[in-house]
């Protein structure tokens, strides 16, 4: 398997950009909001976005660089990352290298490093520092534009997804795909292939809310029954943050030691947490710095963690100098955190995971497998009101059981004797 470089992973995220503003600019939807998500989301300037789309309307949708003239290959640009983009420091220190075998030719002048620099941004190579300029965006026209632009994207319940390229799927490692698969990575495990995480109402008042609690720089609270979708709903909203906003998720062992918990949140932001782990003011200290930073903490299954443990994180974020946010996520997180109500009077956003209606069921599910398209309303409804209940983990289980079962024997159907098969798997009533 090969790895793709920094500077091919940026062209595959202009070219997914540039192809949804230019469908919702051929639909008549595109608004200058649209444009500002999809330049945080690449990383570059608005004005930049812009420029990109205006290529892509008279079909130029590859990044164009001035013919014959100086370039500066990954190795050049990677330093000048390094400066902050700084060329007049970085012609500075390979003037006084005297070392031409850096340079893809001979050193040419500050002037035409400046005009390389210029004409490849302007193509669409960006630096990783580059951060967009903040503007007040409506909430609710902020969100409504993020879900329209789709850049990560899933399907929706009305099923109008834009159809997955070529270049979106070879980026599938990165970002999500429109319709990807369910993976043991959004904390689903099932043999179920050609299943798509599905976006459903629920899924996006937990985007919402995390969204809004991250740009406060708060906590929140994503609580439900098992097998409501909580987990998945997590990582949906996380993928949708701009990629400026690091995320840190800390695994946690069931009741750990305060020393434990230390070590885990120490992992999660990337530090030596054998060497730190029980030297406690240096982790301590450590801890601070870090929360210092923007970014998200993710802490699931929490309600494995005791109260006075719980308290430690409190301390944490008490912290004048914190900037990081907190998502504690959980089968009854609500009842956990009440335990310490220190932290839960910190809590910025309740935010409850409930089971699917009724009415969403047959949709959801058609959008979940293909196999669902030819089950009958009442055949999954019944099957819902008996066994579901409206847990999206039991319909996977079920979804799992009639797909080997169709693979087994394709000249069967997805009736009301598939189900019933199926639901037999599933265990004891409880």
């Amino acid at each position: 398997m090969s790895l793709a470089s920094p500077s091919q992973d940026k062209g595959l995220v202009r070219q997914v950009v540039v192809r949804r503003l230019l469908a919702l600019d051929e639909a008549g939807t595109l608004e200058s909001v649209h444009v500002r998500i999809a330049a945080q989301t690449a990383g570059v300037s608005v004005r930049t976005a812009w420029r990109w789309l205006a290529r892509a309307r008279k079909g130029q949708t590859e990044p164009a660089y001035r013919r014959g003239g100086f370039l500066l290959d990954d190795m050049l640009w990677t330093r000048l990352e390094e400066l902050d983009g700084n060329v007049s420091e970085l012609h500075r220190q390979l003037s006084q290298a005297g070392d031409d075998s850096a340079l893809p030719g001979p050193l040419p002048s500050l002037a035409t490093m400046h005009r390389a620099v210029r004409e490849q941004r302007r193509a669409g190579r960006v630096f990783q520092s580059t951060r967009p300029g903040k503007r007040h965006v409506d909430p609710d026209r902020y969100d409504r534009a993020l879900a329209e632009l789709a850049l990560p994207g899933t399907v929706d319940e009305t099923g109008q997804a834009p159809p997955v390229s070529g270049v979106e799927q070879a980026d599938a490692t990165d970002t999500a795909p429109v319709t990807r698969p369910a993976s043991p990575g959004d904390g689903v495990r099932l043999y179920v292939p050609g299943a798509h995480v599905v976006s459903t109402r629920q899924l996006g008042t937990v985007t919402e809310a995390i969204a809004h609690t991250v740009a406060a720089h708060g906590v929140v609270c994503v609580y439900g029954d098992p097998g409501q979708g909580k987990t998945v709903a997590v990582h949906q909203a996380l993928a949708l943050l701009p990629r400026r906003i690091p995320v840190h998720r800390a695994l946690v062992a069931v009741k750990p030691a305060l020393p434990q918990l230390r070590a885990a949140l120490l992992t999660a932001f990337g530090l030596p947490a054998t060497s730190l782990t029980n030297r406690t003011d240096a982790a301590d200290r450590a801890l601070l710095k870090a929360f210092q930073a923007p970014g998200v903490l993710v802490i699931d299954d929490v309600q494995r963690i005791a109260a006075p443990e719980l308290d430690y994180l409190r301390l944490l974020l008490d912290a004048p100098t914190t900037q990081a946010s907190l998502v504690l996520c959980g089968a009854g997180a609500e009842r956990t955190l009440a335990r310490a109500p220190a932290l839960a009077s910190r809590v910025l956003t309740w935010q409850h995971v409930p089971r699917l209606d009724s009415a969403q069921v047959p949709g959801v599910l058609r959008l979940f497998h293909p196999l669902w398209d030819t089950a009958t309303d009442a055949d999954l409804l019944h099957t819902d009101e008996t066994r579901a209940h409206g847990n999206f983990r039991t319909w996977a289980k079920i979804t799992s059981h009639a797909y080997a079962t169709l693979d087994r024997h394709p000249e069967h159907t997805a009736d009301a004797a598939l189900l019933a098969q199926a639901c037999t798997r599933l265990g004891p009533r409880p």
